[in-house]
């Protein structure tokens, strides 16, 4: 499913903000009426739009970069906190809750040349908003190339049939690959699972076949073995008998 846009996630947020516009504009702009008349209403609105832009809200699962001439001034808690308007900015509201990043059919080439679909899912989260906002333009958007990268890389270099015996192998290097590169940025993977391995129907018939090629060898070997064992056993036994004539 397509993410909401941020303005709608904070849509709550905007509500406010447009609350304490009119209600400053009002209260100022019918004040001015009564004692300037309506040249008051222009700076009404002015002063309410600074107000508006001098108090906001964060939610609790959020984080407030917050720039000070084009400056890293403070990180905002959740609840209300205030801006100097013009002189301060917010550069970013960061959510800090787990987000889960899907790749649906990632097409992936594994060492031996052969295609794969790959289903996978990672988690992670902002540990610091700061970075976050500073270290990268769009760490959401960075870190979801990071991960593609990091899957293309490790299911090619692999052959199909390690990339299907070593799934969970795989999603501990593919954890390990994401988050050495996105810590810089302030984010934590929490896991990577590959939920499904997709080989094509072609590949599925020749390694239905190895594998029951490899059956019937490890058949045969088994086969041999107990036959070596069993002529071992009975050298030792004539070995037994050829000194005792009466036994033999």
């Amino acid at each position: 499913a397509r993410k909401k846009p941020t303005w709608l996630k904070r849509r709550g947020a905007l509500v406010f903000n447009l609350a304490v516009f009119a209600v400053v504009a009002l209260l100022l702009g019918g004040a001015g009426m009564l004692a300037f008349g309506p040249w008051a209403i222009p700076f009404a609105l002015v002063l309410g739009a600074f107000a508006a832009n001098a108090v906001h809200i964060a939610f609790v699962w959020e984080r407030a970069v917050i720039l000070r001439f084009g400056n890293f001034s403070r990180i905002a808690e959740p609840g209300l906190y205030f801006t100097i308007p013009i002189v301060e900015q917010i550069a970013l509201h960061v959510d800090q809750r787990i987000n889960a990043t899907s790749f649906l059919n990632e097409r992936a080439l594994t060492s031996d040349l052969a295609p794969v679909d790959v289903d996978a899912v990672v988690f992670w989260m902002v540990w610091d908003p700061k970075k976050a906002c500073l270290a990268v333009e769009d760490y959401e958007h960075s870190a979801s190339l990071v991960a593609q990268t990091a899957l293309r890389d490790a299911i090619g270099r692999a052959s199909v049939s390690n990339v299907v015996m070593r799934r969970h192998q795989l999603d501990q290097e593919l954890q390990e690959a994401v988050e050495a590169k996105v810590t810089d940025w302030g984010i934590a993977v929490l896991s990577v699972e590959i939920r499904d391995i997709i080989i094509p129907k072609e590949l599925q018939g020749v390694m239905s076949l190895e594998a029951q090629a490899e059956c019937r060898k490890n058949a045969r070997i088994t086969l041999m073995e107990a036959e070596r064992d069993v002529s071992a056993i009975l050298q030792e036994v004539a070995e037994t008998y050829s000194h005792d004539e009466i036994a033999l």
